[in-house]
């Protein structure tokens, strides 16, 4: 039966597309699979680019699917919570969910591709090309035309996918033929990665949470590694006095450290040289539309709607995007022309919602998670969940620990503290008048 079908593009051999692969080959679809770099599982990672994954419900449940959970999870570390670092006094952790025993997950982002690669490349009907960077598409027929180390190359399907990330060719190519709009908002803000090597054969520091270091206008995040490394990855502000171009000599980078991050010099041997040579990344939101056209091209995962990492959910998301493909095509006998107009309708709703949130949750953890009011208001979040157990959870829960659609979560998360403030409300007014009785009676 696959011989009998056309061949199905899959443009972007990265986490996407290769799960997009994998899920596609199930369904009986011949699948190639066409990627700009050379084959990642031969080489090694581009330094201060693996940028770790917080795995949670949304992309388990895609690989799930598929059968690989069980192997991706192997090497995956479970973090239950934040652990927030003062630039005074001890770290304190806090937890993400009222019982303290859900967590999301730390994972590599070049361990997990290249498993969601190997599973592609052993399924029957895919086959996969390196060195293939997308120069041209006729959207009307298919055709592609790629650049590889032995000159042009073209090709045609019935169907092109561009699961090709936030720079995504595909999109380019849409936009190129006038058939999509663009917007890319970039944030005052990059990344860039440092290194916490194993202390003593062990980890410097503990394994069982996401730490996170707040600063007010900057902050740092480290993630654990299965080889009891830590990744770290600092946002900061691109221009300015507290900026990375701020920092030009060792000096400055020891005396910054020293005086704002002072836990991190006496665990992090090679805190200059990382600083030094590993480059900034960029942050932004990419929204473009149509995802589609015809039923013959289509977006997904980055290449639609990219979003900035805050929240833990590009990959999550993106792998979420997969899912709910392989369900339109299923609600749709395999009509293309169908299935991706019915895929924008059910998702792009959503991926604005999580974009929306990640935007949010960089200023609840840049500014906000080391204040005394801000946990306060956490504990009081979770004592509701344990009272209300199902009718009130938080929106950290919905988005990390749920499959409920994101737009969904953003709607019962207003309505949840619309009850919660006029509950409140109510217990002002009713102390208030118990009091005021009080004084009536006592005058």
């Amino acid at each position: 039966m696959t011989q009998e079908r056309d061949e199905i593009a899959v443009v972007g051999a990265g986490l996407a597309g290769c799960l997009l692969a994998c899920f596609l080959a199930h369904r009986g679809y011949p699948v190639a699979l066409y990627e700009r770099r050379p084959d990642p599982r031969s080489g090694t990672p581009e330094r201060g680019r693996s940028i770790n994954l917080a795995l949670s419900e949304r992309g388990l449940d895609a690989l799930r699917r598929i059968g690989l959970v069980e192997q991706v999870m192997a090497d995956a570390l479970p973090m239950r919570g934040r652990m927030v670092h003062p630039v005074n006094g001890a770290p304190g952790l806090q937890p993400y969910s009222s019982s303290g025993d859900l967590a999301i997950n730390s994972i590599g982002r070049g361990a997990l591709n290249n498993a969601l690669l190997e599973a592609a490349a052993k399924l029957p009907g895919v086959r996969i090309a390196f060195d293939h960077r997308l120069v041209g598409l006729d959207p009307a027929t298919g055709t592609m035309t790629f650049e590889t180390p032995q000159g042009t190359a073209t090709a045609r399907a019935r169907v092109v996918l561009g699961a090709d990330g936030a720079g995504s060719a595909v999109r380019g190519q849409l936009l190129a033929h006038d058939l999509v709009t663009e917007s890319v908002d970039f944030l005052d803000y990059g990344y860039k990665e440092l290194t916490i090597p194993p202390l003593g054969g062990d980890f410097a520091l503990d394994p069982g949470a996401l730490h996170i270091w707040p600063r007010g206008t900057s902050m740092m995040i480290a993630l654990p590694n299965p080889d009891r490394s830590f990744t770290c990855t600092l946002f900061w502000p691109t221009h300015g006095t507290a900026s990375f171009a701020s920092l030009g000599s060792a000096a400055a980078i020891e005396r910054h450290f020293a005086q704002h991050y002072p836990d991190l010099p006496p665990i992090a041997p090679n805190l200059v040289d990382d600083y030094q040579h590993n480059p900034v990344g960029v942050l932004g939101t990419v929204r473009c539309d149509p995802w589609q056209v015809d039923g013959r091209v289509a977006l997904l995962g980055d290449a639609a709607h990219a979003i900035v990492p805050f929240y833990g959910q590009g990959a999550n998301c993106a792998f979420e995007d997969v899912v709910e493909l392989d369900r339109c095509l299923d609600e749709c006998a395999g009509d293309w022309s169908a299935a991706l107009p019915l895929f924008q309708h059910r998702r792009q709703d959503n991926a604005e919602a999580i974009a929306r949130m990640a935007l949010a949750n960089f200023v609840e953890m840049r500014d906000k998670v080391g204040s005394p009011v801000f946990r306060a208001r956490k504990q009081v979040e979770h004592a509701l969940e344990r009272a209300l157990p199902g009718r009130y959870v938080s929106q950290y829960e919905l988005v990390s620990f749920s499959t409920v659609p994101y737009a969904q979560v953003r709607r019962r998360v207003r309505r949840q503290y619309q009850v919660v403030g006029l509950a409140a409300a109510g217990l002002v007014a009713v102390a208030g008048a118990v009091v005021a009785s009080a004084l009536r009676r006592r005058g």
